[in-house]
Order: structure tokens, then sequence, then C-alpha cells
């Protein structure tokens, strides 16, 4: 049953709730015999080498009601996926958890156009055919909203935190947590937990030499124990940089973390952090399927060759094709421009307090606030800089965001079950005004400097405010030992204003601007009850199966008033306004919900671990841009259009035959068809039932070779890919392809004050496939002219020397 609340009314529903939840804890507490003294206990974070393969869960007795939490380690367990850090590190320094994640775990698909992973603009997830703005993402409790390029109501895991401070990842393939605080979820979430400081004094260097010109750098300080309290800390520091593989320019990221623990005595802790990060990139240019079978992967933006970019817009201007581009049709030839590069700065800081307030009764808080600036650059073919004439312009988007919020939860042990409750808030503040410069006759404006708004024409500005509540509540009941079943819902509400605040279209005919989809008003989703449920059992030692089943609903996009795939986003044409459609659209949409169903079961033992999970996924209310209206007047519009149907299944085996060596294959299967047989397009109807999701595999495969001895690894990984399509009717596919990377590495131990000298070398793209990997953007609904592909980058090969002291 769907219900939609007022703010008012879902915020006394839920503080209303935790008012009862503590309450009764407090109660609870009050019955609870020799309580003693409780112990806040620290579990070590794992390093993947674990004496116990089939460890298992100590069951809860009822005689006791002391509850110990740790959000510190990362376990494989029901529908969830633990990476530990051992993993990690058996891929070259530096590399996108997601892409590691990409590689190594059933049912997840990453593609970028970087070896390491670090372009957001060309970066692609997908897990279990939902993409990374419809997954959850938190980092130690902190909510990271969507994954994905011009950051607007998170930040990228890649820039929040440095990947050597990762201790592990959990991957939940189902529904999600009830608790994650996501406004996005609608399949699936990823917690990444950080390491702690430890408690002896020392620190990490690492220094990595690559392919173009490749350098990364790291260094971390622990301070150890300072004091009796045991207060401590960690700082450290990382640097990437490379040239592109392709064209001209680099990307230099650079990224600061800090940690500091403070225990209090013995009921828990306050951990403050502080994370800084400044990615300065030049991009790779986006192609079309046919860009890249005429023109090769090597295509890319036209800088430093001036001369041939004011060619190739002038030709735009005119709809003629210059020579050497046979076979580029007129549109394809607007998507090369000179440059476009982007500069994104990020200050992240958080307090998490965790207390053990009862023996039975745990609290967490987490109180975070992020701002972020930048500027995404980029020559536009289209205009023309008015004063030298030139037919193109810099057109660059200086974004900021104020993101604040906090969350507030309690877990209660009462007899056999685990009562958790908690509340999510959240306030973000978006702003990006559209600056024009000038090209000029000589040269071109520069796309990474002296982009002042004094010396800058503004065509328009986008301003959002969004407040997002959420709250949740559930029981895990333990009906015998090693059996649970978990039963709960949470409440999600998100209000988003803003849109449209300045236009200036009008008077800058000079600049032969286009129509820029103006629209301001305010979106609400809202749903009072979104059940979870969950069936876990481990028996016979190595065995475990377990059912997750839950609804899921993801609350309304924004994003720039140029950008398709939001409300507010490519509305309208010049003769039907972007208010007009977005005014209509407001009356009918509605939020996309999905309910989700994962049957799954698992082996453990010391030579063999398996599993295997089928899911079946019930999407409503897809929401979609489109072209609608009657013929001769058709114009963009965001509609619902229908329902989507997944089954798919994920098989996993590793078998480890002899100490050290371990063999690891998965398959995937994924089945995902629309269910539309009216899809409104072009002033008519098309019919899309029966075709296949865009931009997900339906087949996926991928084995994994690793050897210790002594102190020495090897690491060997292979996936293919299969096709997938890349428009609604299923006239164009993306090939298939096979990715592959090798690692290797030795530890020489300890030589003078430094401990765990390690070399390493590693390749990627082991052998050299061309192949299409990322995607950015909304899918066609056919055809090929949507030049958002992303070429994998070529083989490189990279060299590491790191110690500790």
């Amino acid at each position: 049953m769907q219900q939609r609340l007022g703010l008012k009314q879902v915020l006394t529903l839920s503080v209303a709730l935790n008012f009862y939840a503590f309450h009764m804890s407090t109660a609870l507490a009050a019955d609870v015999k020799n309580p003693g003294k409780s112990v806040a206990k620290q579990v070590v974070p794992s390093t993947g080498k674990q004496k116990t393969p089939h460890a298992r869960t100590t069951p809860l007795k009822p005689s006791t009601e002391t509850l110990q939490v740790s959000s510190a380690r990362v376990r494989t367990h029901g529908a969830e996926q633990a990476i530990t850090r051992d993993t990690l590190n058996k891929f070259v320094s530096g590399t996108s958890p997601l892409q590691v994640l990409g590689q190594t775990t059933p049912g997840v698909n990453f593609g970028s156009d970087d070896a390491f992973g670090l372009d957001t603009y060309a970066n692609a997830l997908y897990v279990r055919g939902f993409n990374e703005s419809q997954i959850g993402f938190t980092l130690d409790g902190i909510p990271l909203g969507e994954q994905r390029y011009q950051v607007w109501n998170g930040l990228s895991i890649d820039q929040a935190q440095i990947q050597e401070n990762i201790s592990g990842m959990t991957l939940s393939q189902g529904a999600g947590a009830l608790e994650t605080p996501s406004a996005q979820t609608l399949g699936g979430a990823i917690a990444f937990t950080t390491s702690n400081p430890a408690d002896k004094a020392g620190g990490r260097i690492g220094q990595t030499f690559g392919s173009y010109n490749m350098f990364r750098t790291f260094a971390r300080v622990d301070s150890g124990v300072l004091n009796s309290t045991g207060t401590k800390f960690y700082a450290a520091y990382a640097r990437t940089a490379q040239n592109l593989w392709k064209g001209y320019g680099d990307q230099d990221d650079q990224q600061v973390n800090f940690k500091l623990v403070q225990p209090i005595k013995d009921i828990g802790s306050i951990t403050a952090v502080f994370d800084y990060s400044n990615f300065t990139q030049y991009a790779y240019m986006g192609l079309t399927k046919s860009m890249w079978e005429k023109l090769g992967r090597n295509t890319t933006y036209l800088k430093p060759n001036y001369a041939l970019a004011k060619e190739y817009a002038a030709g735009v201007h005119s709809g003629t094709i210059p020579p050497g581009l046979q076979g580029i049709t007129s549109s394809e030839l607007g998507d090369f421009a000179y440059d476009a590069a982007r500069v994104q700065r990020n200050y992240l800081s958080a307090v998490t307090g965790n207390f053990q307030i009862f023996p039975n009764v745990n609290m967490n808080t987490v109180a975070y606030a992020q701002v972020s600036s930048g500027n995404y650059d980029g020559t536009n073919p289209f205009l023309t800089s008015p004063t030298s004439g030139v037919p193109m312009a810099l057109g660059s988007g200086h974004i900021g965001v104020r993101r604040i919020g906090f969350t507030h939860g309690y877990k209660i042990k009462a007899g056999n079950n685990l009562i958790s409750t908690g509340l999510w808030y959240e306030n973000d503040s978006f702003s990006y005004p559209m600056r024009l410069y000038e090209d000029g006759i000589d040269a071109a404006h520069a796309s990474k400097s002296g982009l002042l708004a004094s010396q800058a024409t503004t065509w328009f500005n986008d301003a959002f405010s969004t407040n997002t509540f959420q709250f949740y509540l559930q029981d895990t009941y333990h009906i015998r030992p090693h059996m649970t079943f978990t039963a709960g819902f949470r409440s999600l509400l998100q209000d988003t204003h803003g849109g449209t605040s300045i236009d200036n279209s009008a008077s800058l005919s000079a600049w032969n601007v286009y129509y820029s989809h103006p629209a301001e008003g305010s979106m609400t989703a809202a749903n009072a009850f979104l059940p979870h449920f969950n069936y876990d059992y481990e028996f016979l030692r190595h065995h475990e199966i377990y059912i997750d089943i839950a609804e899921n609903m993801h609350a309304y996009d924004y994003n720039t008033q140029s950008s398709s795939g939001t409300a507010w986003g490519a509305l309208g044409t010049s003769a039907q306004s972007a208010q007009t459609v977005f005014n209509q659209n407001k009356k009918l949409l509605k939020p996309e919900r999905t309910w989700n169903y994962v049957i799954g079961y698992r082996y453990n033992s010391k030579f063999l671990s398996a599993s295997a999970d089928f899911y079946h996924t019930d999407y409503y209310n897809r929401l979609a841009a489109i072209t609608e209206g009657s013929t001769g007047n058709t114009y963009g519009a965001f509609v619902n259009v229908g329902r989507e149907t997944m089954n798919g299944a994920d098989v996993q085996a590793e078998i480890r035959p002899v100490k050290g060596l371990a063999f690891m294959n998965s398959f995937s299967w994924n089945d995902a068809q629309y269910e539309d047989s009216h899809l409104p397009y072009g002033g008519s109807t098309i019919n899309i039932k029966g075709k296949h999701q865009v931009y997900y595999p339906k087949f996926m495969y991928k084995t994994n070779v690793s050897y210790n001895y002594k102190r020495a690894t090897f690491n060997f990984n292979v996936a293919y890919t299969s096709s997938r399509y890349m428009t609604y009717t299923n006239d164009q596919k993306i090939p298939a392809y096979w990715s592959s990377n090798l690692n290797v590495s030795y530890d020489f131990g300890k030589i003078g004050f430094a401990q765990n000298i390690k070399s390493s070398f590693g390749i990627s793209n082991l052998f050299n496939k061309n192949y299409l990997a990322g995607v950015y953007g909304a899918a066609s609904v056919s055809g090929d002219n949507n030049p958002n592909l992303f070429v994998a980058a070529p083989r490189e090969f990279f060299g590491t020397i790191s110690a500790s002291f």
C-alpha cells in the first residue's frame, strides 16, 4: 500500500517512533540482570586471511542482553558480498574500488576510459541492471549520493577517500539495507569502510610509475595512541597524475584524508574525519559507435590544432562535412570540439558518535557536511564568439554544492530480538551558472584557468534546494541458532524546489545561443511504507540459504536545464515552452518504484566457496526523457513510460586446491525486458515490449587466478561482457568484449628501519583489446546518433614500490 505524506506528518511520526524506541530501550535496560560494565568492542578490519573459512556467527543467548556493535568489519553474509583489503591489494595502487568490484564480483559491470577508473565522466557502474544513480552508497555511514558526473547530491568514492585507506566494502545485491541513507536506492547498496588509525606510531609510503608519464604518490602517517584516553589519528595524502592516452592534456588528482578516533572511557568513541580532493582533468571525447568503427579508438578532441577546430566548427554552422571525414554525419561533426576539461574541489567532514548507552542498547550518530565547487568546461561548436566572429565559444558550468545532514539510530537487544531504528535528514543546495567565454581569432580561451565571472557572459543559472527525510524500523528475530528472520520498513520523503533562476537567452543572439529549456518548480516524492523482509539460515556448518524481499522508491533527480533525464531538464521547444511541459508533467509524474526478490545459497569450506543467487525485479513507473506531442509539434518531455521486468542469476565458485592457490569463476545471466507497448515518441508511439534493457549485458563471465607463495603474490583476472543494447528499440548494440589484468608483487620484508618493503608490477588491458567500455547519459530510442560511448584505455604498465615504518 502506498500513501503520500506531507513533511509535517512524516516528521511527527518518526519523532514519535524514535522516542518510543528510546523509551522502550530504557525500560528494557532497567530489567537486565547484572549488567555490569559495558565494554565497546572494537573489531580489527578484515584482511581476507581467515583461519576458519566456515566461521559462523555466535548465536545471541536469550539470557544475555549485552549488545556489541562494530561497523569496521566486512563479511560476506546472506545477500551481501564483501570485498576485503586483501582483494584491493591485488590491483594497481589507486585503482578505483568500483573497478575492482566490477572485475571480481558477479552481477557487477564497470566500464571506464582510463586504466584506474577515475574518470567520473566516462565511468559506468551497473549492479544487476541498476546503474550508479539507482544504488545507495555510504562511507563509514556517511551518505555519498549518486556516483556520477557533475555531482549534485553527494560525492564519488574516488574523490571522497584515498583507495589505500579503504579497509573493505560490502555490496548488498538484494534490495539494500533499510538503514542505508539514500533517496536513490532502487536495487542494492554499497557500503565503504575506512581503516582506523593504528595503535602504534608509524606510517606508509608508496610510489607508482606507469605508461603515459603516469606517477602516483601515497603517504600516510599514524600518530599511534597519544595519551591515556586512547586518542589517535592518521593523515594521508595521494596524488595521481597521467597524460591522456590519446589527444592533448592530462589528469591530475590530489587528495587528503584525516581521521581521528577518541575513545570515551568504556562506553564508545567519537570519530572525526576531514577529506579534501582536487580533481583537474582534461576529458576524453564521447563517440558514437559509427565514429569508433570508422575513425578508430584514438578519435578525440582536436586540441592543439586550433585551425582544424575552427574548420570543423564552420562545417557545423554551414552543414558541410570537411575533407577526411567522409561517412561522418553532420550530427556527428557537431560532437567534435577543440577540447573539454573539468576542475572539481571537494571538502567533506563528519563527526560520528558510537555509544553503548545501556548493556543492550547501542546508539550511533553521524553529522556531516560537504562543500564542492568546480568548473565543467567545453568548447561549443554551435555557438559563435561575437567579438572575434570565431564559430565556437567556451561554455563553462560553475558548479556549487553545499550538503549538510545527520543520521541517528539505535540497536536494541531484547531477548531473541534485535530491534533497529533511526532517521536521516539532509539538506542540499545546488547552483550551476552557465557562463560563456569568447574564443579568439588565433587562440582559444584557456579551458582550466582564467574563468572569472567578471570576464564571462552568463547564459543561464540553475539553482535547487532539496530536503530529504528517512525513517526506518526493523526487527531481526533469532528463531534458533544461526536462523534469523528480519522484517521492517522505511519511510522516505524528498522535496526539491528549484530550476532556472536566470535565463538570458533572449539577449544573447550575437552568441548564436539555442533554446536552453528554462523551467522552475517543485517536485515531491514520498512513501510512508517501504517494507523489507529477510530470512537467513546457516546450517551443517558450511551451508547458508537466504531470501531477501523489499520495495524501494527513487526520488526525483535534478540537474541543469540543458541536461536530459530529469523532471526539470531538456523539456519543451521554443514553440512549446519548457515551463509549460514541466507544469503538465508535475500533475502526472510518479516516483520510480521496484519490488526486488532474491533467493540464494552459499557454501563455504576450507577448499571451496560457492554461491548461487536467483533474483527477480518488478520495476514500476519507469521515468525517461522522450519526445512527444502531435506530428509536426514534438517537444522534449520527461514521463513515466511503464513497467520493466527483470530476471537474473549469479553463480560463483572459488576452489583452493593447495595452500596459497585459488581459482575463482563466476557467471551472470540477466533478462530485463521493457513492458511498454505504447511508448510516446516523435509524435506517435512505438512498441518496446519484450525489448532488453539498455547498457546492461545479458551475460558476464569472470575468472580469477591468484597464488601466494611465501612473499610473492600473483593475480590474473579476465572478464567477458556480452553485447549491450544501446537503444530502447534494440536496433543497435555495443559489441561484446574481454578485459584482463595481471598483477605480481614481492614483499622483501624489513630492511633497516623500513618494513614490508614491497615491489609490485601490473598490466591493465593485458591483451590490448579495442572495445567500448564506459557510457554516460541517457540512451536513444533508436539509431546510432548518441555520442556517449567511451573507448577503454589500451594496454598500460605500472610499477610500485611501497614500505611501512
